[in-house]
Formats: structure tokens, sequence, C-alpha cells
């Protein structure tokens, strides 16, 4: 075969590919937009909106035109917006907090992941929905478990157990973005110090703006601040889960030692912390990554029975909730010792 002969090929199967997923990819990317406009004229959180409508739509994701796009916007799409999310990050946003709060940040990172763990062994909850969970809580809500999941070994419980955590944390975000405020005021903290408190514990971005903003100024740009340093922390963790889950299941299919879309966040990160993406391209990218994340859990909706998440039961709740509790409590001990240590 000449190389005019394969390159034609390479294109029809591509085209043919295109195809395929289009159909998926496009109603997902309309729950996504649908989601978008009821959340900007409702208040109400964009992930949450998108994830309801995706479950609208499960019919969807039955053999038919649009089932094989559905998986690709629930997997591969997924990937990508986790990946671009790195343009977001730098290491001068990291060094700016100081080293103790970072440190607190880490340490509130790791024991909630580690109590979660621990408690669901309690309840008899298994290592992954754990993990999930635990991540979810601890790093970034709806995008981290996004990208958790996406290195956990799958099995029939995968998508039920994402669709549950990305619902739990979307909830307990929007009841905090409520709540913790209030908190704050009534423990007498000032901006800065509530606006990182709200950072350290709220699980979307989107209702830690919402809830810091609602104080002062300074606590919105404290708590977006914190909150991104949290994100930053999603590479590194997914490649610890990676790395820890090869191993200890040595029967399942071994995860990649560090997913592609991992080291695609570490290297925008990079560019990003030399100067090298200029603010235009990191913010489109940053939009980019947002619009993929909402079309890919829309996905994950259509995918799932919502009577498969209902059968979880109490435990599962009481699992997610505690972990929202835990970091909390880590987090106010923490800014306790940092604000009476000279």
């Amino acid at each position: 075969m000449s190389v005019t002969d394969t390159f034609r090929a390479s294109v029809h199967d591509l085209d043919g590919r295109v195809r395929a997923v289009l159909p998926g990819v496009m109603v997902a990317v309309l729950a996504a937009l649908a989601a978008t406009f009821v959340a900007q004229h409702y208040a109400m959180p964009a992930m949450l909106l998108a994830l309801l409508f995706g479950i609208a739509l499960n019919f969807l994701s039955e053999p038919g035109k649009a089932a094989e796009g559905i998986s690709f916007t629930a997997r591969s799409v997924l990937r990508f917006g986790v990946a671009i999310l790195g343009a977001r990050i730098s290491l001068e946003m990291l060094t700016s907090l100081g080293w103790g709060m970072i440190g607190l940040l880490v340490a509130g990172t790791v024991s909630t992941i580690l109590f979660g763990v621990m408690l669901a062994r309690l309840i008899g909850l298994g290592p992954r929905f754990a993990i999930l969970t635990a991540g979810a809580v601890a790093i970034c809500g709806a995008s981290a478990a996004m990208a958790i999941a996406a290195v956990l070994p799958k099995d029939d419980r995968s998508e039920r157990n994402l669709l549950f955590t990305v619902l739990g944390v979307t909830v307990l975000s929007t009841v905090a973005m409520i709540f913790y405020p209030i908190l704050t005021n009534t423990l007498g903290f000032d901006d800065v110090t509530a606006g990182a408190f709200i950072g350290a514990t709220v699980h979307d971005v989107a209702q830690v703006v919402g809830a810091g903003f609602s104080i002062s100024d300074t606590a919105g740009e404290t708590s977006t601040l914190v909150k991104l340093i949290r994100v930053s922390f999603l590479a590194p963790i997914v490649v610890l889960i990676a790395l820890w889950w090869r191993q200890t299941d040595s029967e399942g299919p071994r995860p990649p030692l560090v997913p592609g879309f991992v080291l695609g966040f570490l290297a925008l990160a990079a560019l990003n912390s030399f100067g090298l993406i200029p603010a235009v391209i990191a913010g489109f990218l940053a939009s980019l990554s947002g619009w993929a994340l909402l079309a890919a859990i829309a996905a994950v909706g259509m995918k799932t029975d919502l009577r498969h998440v209902v059968q979880l039961g109490l435990g599962p709740i009481i699992l997610i909730t505690a972990e929202t509790v835990f970091l909390a409590g880590i987090v106010l001990a923490g800014i306790g010792f940092l604000t009476l240590t000279p």
C-alpha cells in the first residue's frame, strides 16, 4: 500500500470515528449548554444541573446513534478537560500563600483520604468507593471525582459510584456555600482567614467563589487562590492512587503508571509557571476545561440508571458527609494553630 493509500485509509477511519461519536458528543454538549443557561439565570450549580439533565436523558445511552458518543464524552472528553485544567496552576500561586497554609492544605488532603478509607472499612464499603469520595472531598469536588474514577479499575459499579460522588459533593458544596460564611462570621474570622477556610474546605470551585465573594472581595480572592492550590494537588494524588492500585490489585487490569491526562495537566502547569502560556490562552483553556467537564458529567449521568444509585443505601451518604465534616475540622484546627503560632 502506498503512502497516499495509507493516508486516505487513515482519513477514512477518522471520518468514520467522528461520525460515530458526534451525535452523542453533541447531546452531551447541549446538556452542558442547558445546564449553564439555567445555572446563570437561577443561581444554581451548573455541574449539578448537567448531572441531572444527563440522568433525565438516560435512555439515550441505550444502543443507538448516540451511545458511542456518550461513552466517548464520559471517558475521553473528561480526561481532556482535566488535562487542560493545568493551565490555571502555577508555582508562583503555590508560594504566594506561605508554607504554613500549603502544609495545612497538604495535611487536610492526605488525612481526609486516609480517614475516608478507614471509615469506609468500618461501615462495610470498598476502598475504591472510599478513595473516590474522599479524593473528591479533599481536592476539588466533581473534577477530582472524575479524574480519580479515570484511573481506578472499572467494574459494574464504577459509573454508579461516580454519579453518587458527583451528586454528593455538589450538594454538600452548595450547603457549605450557604453555611460556611455564617460559620466564619460566628467564629470572628477576618476576611483573609474566612477566605482561606472556605477555599480549603468547600469542594467545587464555583461554590468557593460564591461563598468567598459573599463575604467580601478580599475573602473571595483569598478563597479562590486557596482553592486553586487544592486543584494543583489533583495530578500528584491521581498518580499516587494509580501507583497504589498497581501494587494492591494484582488480579485486575493495571492502570498506567502516569495517566496521559495527568502528564498533560503537569505539562501545562509547568508551562504556566514559566510564563509561557499567555493570559488570554490560559483563560481560554480554563473556560474550555469547564465546558469539557460539564459535558463529561452530563454524559456520565446519561450512562447511569438513577435506580442503581438509590440502591446504595445510607452508608455512602454517611461516608461522604463525614469526610466533609472531617476536612472542615482539620482546617479549623490548622487555622487555629497557624494563628497562634508567631
